[in-house]
């Protein structure tokens, strides 16, 4: 069993940047997976961004390469997401998740675990 709670959200200004974290409890957070995931009123929950049990391998959403970044601290049991070049269109419920396998998808369904998530909204 993990528990997730996101950190970090708020309000910016377009340009801006945001540092989401996410902490997780239990012994295994460092064998999962975690993925980012986001979703704006009346919109499908989308996938942002996911790392692999390690740190060694990051996947970004189109949407947001080159400006979010994925990283992981698993002796602190906590994944982060860098956000910056922050646009209107990033305005959204952030969400972390765990995947139990070392490498997770994109698919939001695959994922175990999330957490409450945080709001992130950004003025233009």
């Amino acid at each position: 069993q993990v528990q997730l709670v996101e950190s970090g959200g708020g309000l910016v200004q377009a340009g801006g940047s945001l540092r989401l974290s996410c902490a997780a409890s239990g012994r295994t957070f460092s064998s999962y997976a975690m993925g980012w995931f986001r979703q704006a009123p009346g919109k499908e929950r989308q996938f942002v961004a996911r790392i692999n049990w390690n740190g060694g391998n990051t996947d970004y959403a189109d949407s947001v390469k080159g400006r979010f970044t994925i990283s992981r601290d698993n002796a602190k049991n906590t994944v982060y997401l860098q956000m910056n070049s922050l646009k209107p269109e990033d305005t959204a419920v952030y969400y972390c998740a765990a995947h139990t396998a070392g490498w997770g998808l994109q698919l939001a369904q695959s994922y175990s675990y999330w957490g409450q998530g945080t709001q992130v909204t950004v003025s233009s």
